[in-house]
């Protein structure tokens, strides 16, 4: 990942979310940390397969293992709060019960999977970012 795709991935992650503080930062090889301040929200990684440059930013939301436990508004209050974006809302997928949908207004964001193990539920996060969606940067 060079400087000038990861001015254009701040770029694009601080229009979709309107928070100015979001931040990529390179690791090694094609991956990055994704921040906002000092908090952490996850990785995104890159993908090259097909010739078609596209990225996937992930991140992992622990949740209550209580049977009680509504998903669809507690990671809505956790994601506006996470993105400092009151626009964020949380849906149930059309016949899929093992995963959500993230929006922004009516733009779709992602998808969140649920996962279980060793005890303990979370869910995954995955944005995927199209090599196309990403604005010049000059």
């Amino acid at each position: 990942m060079d400087v000038a795709e990861v001015k254009k991935l701040d770029a694009y992650l601080r229009k979709l979310f309107g928070n100015p503080d979001i931040r990529v930062v390179p690791k090694k090889g094609d991956t990055a940390e994704i921040f906002i301040g000092e908090d952490d929200l996850g990785v995104l990684t890159v993908d090259d397969e097909d010739g078609d440059r596209s990225y996937n930013f992930r991140m992992v939301i622990q949740v209550s293992n209580d049977p009680s436990f509504a998903p669809v508004p507690t990671l809505t209050t956790y994601l506006r709060a996470k993105f400092d974006n009151e626009n964020i809302r949380v849906v149930t997928r059309p016949k899929k019960t093992d995963s959500l949908e993230a929006y922004i207004g009516e733009e779709f964001l992602g998808v969140l999977f649920v996962e279980n193990e060793k005890g303990r539920r979370s869910y995954i996060f995955e944005l995927p970012i199209l090599d196309v969606d990403l604005d010049p940067v000059g």
